[in-house]
Formats: structure tokens, sequence, C-alpha cells
């Protein structure tokens, strides 16, 4: 990848004249470059020559990967994945179950229970296609022997508000669970388990997306306990000996059981940052990647990025104007006020506070899969002008910062991102366009 985007270069020429068009033409464009119908067909295995083929899955992309392997699949199928409310797809032989997302629910758990049961007593002949995605973790939602639903859900809660990193909560979560950490992978065996993945996290270690439901995995249970102290995570007695009882441990990298299986990662946000890249180009914007795996306080991550862009604005370094700052990954919010805004909000929000109105400066954060957190939006966007019309209605953008009401503040302004789910996940997608 990516994929040629040369029939919109027309398009994205023109819009210089409109930045804000340009901006959110570029975003669609990154979008589309990692939908599971560009990325996932050159990656299906072979059916299976005398056994059965079942597809199972789980994530905000699951539903449209599971199309897209209907579309293109030679023989029969049969299987479940689970997506999140709203990012259903209809299928024809794969069942497609809907739950919460962030926080797990019974339909979740259900649909877990569910999956494992269909994979059991499979032969060496059968094949197990399963369809990874961001949010699989909270969607495929089947907790340890020992440990309720309503456990889980007040720990993830508290995770997602403590400003722990993605790699950490799956940590956790993998030694809650009886399915991910690779638990699914082994009901499996002997089957031939190939998974294909769509990462959502920083580095793109399959092992850490949805929790590796069908991969090996190096962590622990005292890394887990660890980070639940590191938090402040206060957590139940029966949780407490789960861990350090070595109950909750999970099965390592090495164990013969996961030799026969395979697993590609089909699309990332590097994959997203290149199809932007190549937009930009196409319209006469030189563009810069920073990296693909940001991560930290979105606030903080703001900070660097306005530093950049105000060094480029009145200096011409590093970079000469015009450009198109570029960068990915998954920045976190440590939750203190009582506003609503995910993290592209609050990154947006410490950015607009940060470049205050300077001239030449636009700027777009949104989360790939259409939804910010819980919210209803993407993201937003933030023009030159942005900080002046806050000032006319009265928003002090710092003041809303320090209640974590970025959705707030560019709601009123009317620069929300709306897309509505786009069934696919890469994470964030930061670009500042310089004129």
């Amino acid at each position: 990848m990516p994929a040629n985007h040369s029939a919109t270069a027309p398009d994205a020429a023109h819009a210089l004249n409109d930045p804000a068009k340009f901006l959110r033409d570029l975003f669609h464009t990154a979008v589309d470059a990692v939908s599971a119908a560009r990325c996932l067909p050159a990656f299906l295995p072979p059916p299976a020559a005398t056994g059965r083929t079942i597809v199972i899955g789980a994530g905000k992309g699951a539903a449209a990967m599971a199309k897209a392997v209907e579309e293109r699949w030679p023989g029969k199928l049969e299987g479940l994945v689970v997506t999140r409310y709203g990012h259903g797809v209809a299928c024809r032989d794969i069942e497609v179950v809907e739950a919460s997302h962030p926080v797990p629910d019974d339909a979740g758990r259900q649909a877990a229970a569910r999956m494992l049961a269909m994979v059991q007593g499979l032969s060496e002949n059968d094949l197990v296609l399963c369809l990874i995605s961001g949010g699989g973790s909270a969607l495929l939602a089947m907790p340890a022997p020992g440990i309720t639903l309503a456990q889980k859900q007040a720990i993830n809660k508290a995770l997602l508000k403590s400003g722990a990193n993605i790699s950490e909560i799956n940590c956790v979560r993998k030694h809650l669970s009886a399915i991910k950490g690779g638990r699914l992978a082994l009901a499996c065996a002997p089957a031939r388990v190939v998974t294909l993945l769509i990462s959502d996290v920083p580095g793109d270690d399959p092992g850490v997306i949805a929790s590796g439901p069908t991969l090996p995995d190096p962590t622990t249970c005292a890394e887990a306990q660890a980070i639940l102290d590191k938090y402040g995570i206060a957590v139940d007695d029966s949780v407490r000996s789960h861990l350090s009882s070595g109950a909750g441990e999970s099965p390592k990298p090495g164990d013969a059981r996961f030799a026969r299986n395979a697993t590609h990662v089909i699309a990332t946000a590097q994959h997203a940052l290149a199809a932007a890249a190549d937009f930009a180009r196409a319209a006469g914007v030189t563009p810069y990647i920073l990296s693909d795996d940001m991560e930290g306080e979105s606030r903080d991550v703001a900070l660097v990025h306005a530093a950049m862009a105000r060094q480029v604005a009145l200096h011409g370094q590093p970079f000469a104007r015009p450009c198109l700052i570029l960068s990915g990954g998954e920045t976190t919010v440590t939750v203190r006020g009582k506003g609503r805004g995910g993290r592209n909000a609050e990154f947006l929000l410490s950015f607009a506070a940060a470049v205050n109105g300077m001239a030449g400066i636009f700027a777009l954060a949104c989360d790939t899969d259409g939804i910010d957190g819980s919210e209803d939006n993407a993201g937003a966007l933030y023009l030159p002008d942005s900080m002046a019309r806050a000032t006319q209605q009265g928003l002090r953008a710092r003041d809303m910062l320090a209640n974590n009401d970025g959705y707030g503040f560019f709601s009123a302004l009317g620069d929300l991102i709306v897309t509505g789910p786009t069934r696919t996940n890469v994470n964030d997608f930061r670009a500042i366009l310089i004129l």
C-alpha cells in the first residue's frame, strides 16, 4: 500500500483555495486507503482443501472485513463477528452482532461465548479466518472464571480515565479474559488459524491489537497487576487473587499450538498517512510525516505540534511553506474535568490555545474510526479565525481545556468533523496545513 489516489489529484489542487475542504478531503482519502474493501482481498488465504472455513472476528472494522471476505471468497463460509453498535454491515453467510464499546456489555459477552462454542471440535483440515480490528478488546468480552462482567466494566472505565496507554490497558484485559491473549486461537486448535488485522495501536504489534485473541502473549499477570498499581486502580480481592495466583496467565510465545497459524497486519496508520501525503503532493503541498505511532497526553502532544507549526510559519524552519505536517498514533487523556470530548478534540483545543490565531495555520485531528472517544464526531477542524470566533461567543479555550471540553468548544464553532462510523480503525490522524 498505499493505493493510487491520482484520480482525486485535480480536486485536491482546487481545494487548496479552500484549506478547510482540503483537510476534510485529505482525511477521507486517508480513511479510504485503510478500508477493508481496499486492503483485505490481497491477504485472503486459499480455502481449506477438505475442511470447513469458519470466519470469526471482533472490532469496529469486523463487519466491513467480513463483507469484504464474502465478496471475494470462492467457497462456502460460516461464522460470526462482533462490532460496535452502529458499525454493522449486512452479510450473507457471516452473522454480525453489535455490542458496546469502549465499555463492554452483555451482548459482547454472549457473542464471545458463542464464538468460542462455534470453534469447538474442529479438525486439522479446517480453516479459521479471524478478522480483528481496533475496539475488539471491549467487544469480545468474556471474563475469566471467577471474574464478573461488572468487575471488568469498572476496571475498564478506570483505565480509560487514568491516562494509561493502549498497551498497558490491553495487558490488563488479557489477564482478566477467557478469550483474549491467545486463548481464542487455542480454542480453535488443531484447526489452522489465519488472522487478518487492521492495526489501531502504536507500533502495530499484532499481540496488542484487540488484546491479541489469537496471538501468544509475552506479558504476565505480574505486569498487569503492576499497571493497576501504577494508576492507583482499586480492584476486588477476587481480581487481585486471580492475578497473583497465576490463574490469569496467558499462553506464551513458543507454544506449539500456534505453530500452524499465520498473522497478517493488512492496514496501519502508516498506510493512511502515506495516502494523505500522496494527496498533498498532487496538490502542490510538500508533506512531512512526523510519526505513525505518537503517544502521550493529547494536550502535550499538541504543544509540540503547535511549536513546530509556529516555527514554520514564522521562520520557514524546519520546513518551507506551503507544507503539511502529518502524524498518527494514539494519544491519551487523563480525565479531570466534566466536559465532553475525545482525545482528538482535546489535542486540537490545546493546539488552538497554543497557536492562538496565527495566520496561515490550519489543522484537523480525527479518529479514523469516525468516533472520537465515545462521542458522535470523528474529531474537529481548527482555522486561523477559530479563537476570534470563540471569543465572540464568550468561550475561553484554556478553561474548556481544563474541563476536558474540546467537543463543546468546536461544537459551538460548528467545526466538529462528523463522518459516522467508517468501519475501519487505524487510530488518530492529525494534519496541520501551513500556507
